[in-house]
């Protein structure tokens, strides 16, 4: 039986469950913090820098610099389509943390990208590609190496290490 749970974080990934984060999200206010804003009003966005910090429910998206996009919802409310992060994003829901160069996070279609040097971990488990998506809604994630050259080339493939517990013999 302990031997499977390595097999179990595996199917979680491959089977989309490495994010539970599906159902807390689609009704959840989103709160962003950092040291500036700078609001583009005419074309719908908002640009934030300098530590910025994105919380949703229980999942947190921080990042050097966060650009907003927006649309005017009835009542004068704000409502955000779409955050572009980059300078280093960080994903933290309560069972995983992923890094990632850049990071989309559409808010209509409840999908999360990351894109570039990307690290996923559960526990002591480690899994590396550089394009991981997660589709908030079906709770399903995929995680793909890099799509051209070959290994030499800088070509790079989707890695794991799964922490097995210790059996007694």
């Amino acid at each position: 039986v302990t031997q499977r749970q390595g097999i179990a974080q595996l199917s979680a990934v491959k089977s989309g469950r490495s994010f539970g984060l599906a159902h807390q999200l689609i009704n959840s206010p989103i709160d962003i913090v950092a040291e500036r804003i700078v609001v583009l009003d005419l074309v719908r966005q908002a640009v934030f820098s300098g530590d910025v910090k994105v919380r949703q429910a229980s999942m947190k998206l921080d990042a050097a610099r966060m650009r907003v996009f927006y649309e005017r919802a009835g009542g004068g409310n704000l409502s955000v389509q779409r955050l572009d992060a980059d300078g280093g994003l960080r994903l933290e829901s309560p069972s995983e943390t992923a890094t990632s160069r850049f990071g989309i996070y559409d808010v209509g279609k409840r999908t999360l990208t990351m894109i570039g040097g990307v690290v996923l971990n559960r526990g002591e488990s480690v899994l590396r590609g550089e394009r991981l998506t997660i589709d908030l809604a079906s709770g399903r994630s995929t995680l793909d190496g890099s799509s051209s050259g070959t290994p030499a080339q800088g070509k790079t493939r989707v890695t794991g290490r799964f922490v097995v517990p210790p059996r007694n013999n």
